[in-house]
């Protein structure tokens, strides 16, 4: 016997509580409880059977590695770990117009065949708009096949008869069950609409990439569980007015997690970006003060980026603004520069900033920072020539990082013929036309540089 009851959720973390409050009591978030009805399933117990659950032991588990399907996009493939699993889903989340539903149309016309059956579920975009689509990016067309459906009885349905093994939702906001007396795009019916196509697509061994809105905050949209019932979750991301799109592996649990693949938006759809270092170390001949190049590790994959510094006197309290870098490790690197160097920024601002509108998490950049900052300082350019990374401790002393042969092998190959590495980094076998220097302290780092 099935009964309704009617809880509030966050909109936020996911969380219910039978009665209404005007802040989430897990969260802390305000206003974000809305009214929604759930089943209630009165289950009847049953006499034993004589079949028990026993557990296994892990020496006897199937260790073979997971069959993956390689989705003729290798930037794509490298965020993926290899490519799409049987039975893993893929949650990928972005701003509207960002190329969410371009780069899975072009995945499944790469994948569509005699052998892998592909479906395209469209709930917001009706066929017409999602075939036109598909023709001005050059996909077959007649081996995508298209439903425009909301209801996830009747996609699982459509799933049962046609057997594909790569199944695409756009989106999952617009999906409902008719288990639940809510409206689609609620908490609800996302978590439930989520549930059934997870527990399908491992019983029946498919792909799902789910489609998620994101939220003004940059996260997906709905709530917080959605990200712990799928496998995989995917962010694009992009800066305003350029035409390069990322896509970062936030989880990845059949992957390495921060991974990221570059694509670059056209007429034809995203194309890839094989080698991102040449895009974001497009500078001019003349050498400028304030301007350093790093190396910086997103996943496994190390990129060559250019990290810019400019200092002004303040005409009130002095500011310290970045774009790229965390602001309050600026900061701290300032206040190191300070009592282990002997350069003060006392009454100036500073602006610190990564050029290309790639975002370091890392602490292999604060040499570099330090560098461009001690350059502006000093009116003296950088050659061209110098990369530099390392972490700083408080202490003033330079910081091995993870990948350093890899970093240093970056860079000799995009032409640099120095670098000014942590000591501890420097490679027993140096690659073939750069010279590499260990440091120790900030102030000697400096110096050499």
């Amino acid at each position: 016997m099935v009964k309704q009851r009617i809880v509030y959720a966050c909109t936020q973390c996911g969380a219910s509580t039978p009665q209404w409050r005007g802040q989430c009591p897990d969260c802390g978030a305000w206003n974000s409880l809305e009214e929604v009805t759930q089943p209630t399933v009165r289950v009847r117990a049953r006499a034993p059977t004589g079949h028990s659950v026993r557990p296994v032991a892990a020496s006897s588990v199937d260790l073979a590695p997971d069959s993956r399907v390689e989705t003729g996009l290798s930037e794509l493939d490298r965020v993926l770990g290899g490519g799409l699993v049987s039975g893993a889903v893929v949650l990928v989340g972005g701003e509207p117009g960002i190329g969410k539903s371009t780069l899975l149309l072009q995945v499944l016309g790469n994948l569509a065949g005699d052998i892998v059956r592909v479906l395209y579920v469209t709930g917001e975009e009706s066929i017409r708009q999602v075939a036109l689509r598909a023709r001005r990016l050059g996909v077959a067309a007649d081996r995508v096949h298209l439903l425009a459906e909301t209801r996830v009885e009747s996609v699982l349905e459509v799933v049962e008869r046609e057997s594909p093994r790569i199944v695409v939702i756009d989106s999952i906001q617009t999906m409902f069950t008719e288990a639940l007396q809510s409206a689609p795009g609620s908490v609800a019916q996302v978590r439930e609409s989520a549930a059934r196509l997870v527990r399908h697509a491992k019983d029946r061994s498919f792909s799902v990439l789910l489609v998620g809105h994101v939220t003004k905050d940059g996260a997906i949209a709905g709530p917080r569980v959605l990200e712990h019932m799928v496998d995989t979750v995917l962010y694009f991301e992009s800066e305003a007015d350029r035409r390069f799109r990322v896509i970062r592996a936030v989880k990845n649990r059949f992957g390495a997690a921060n991974e990221i693949g570059l694509f670059a938006m056209t007429e034809k759809g995203l194309r890839e970006v094989r080698n991102p270092s040449a895009i974001f170390l497009a500078r001019g001949a003349a050498e400028v003060a304030g301007s350093v190049v790093t190396v910086v590790r997103e996943g496994t994959r190390p990129l060559l980026v250019e990290i810019q510094a400019l200092v002004d006197e303040a005409s009130g309290p002095p500011r310290r603004l970045t774009v790229g870098l965390e602001q309050g490790r600026l900061n701290m690197l300032l206040a190191v520069l300070h009592r282990h160097a002997g350069v003060s920024t006392q009454g100036l601002d500073v602006y610190a900033n990564v050029v290309g509108g790639v975002r370091i998490t890392e602490t292999g950049a604060d040499l570099a920072v330090l560098a461009a900052v001690r350059s502006i300082l000093g009116e003296r350019p950088i050659e061209h020539g110098l990369m530099v990374f390392g972490e700083v401790g408080l202490a003033g002393e330079i910081r091995p990082v993870p990948g350093g042969e890899e970093r240093v092998r970056e860079a000799a190959k995009h032409g640099f013929s120095r670098a000014l590495v942590p000591t501890a980094n420097v490679p027993r076998r140096l690659p073939h036309g750069i010279d590499v220097t260990g440091v120790e302290r900030v102030d000697r780092a400096l110096d050499l540089i």
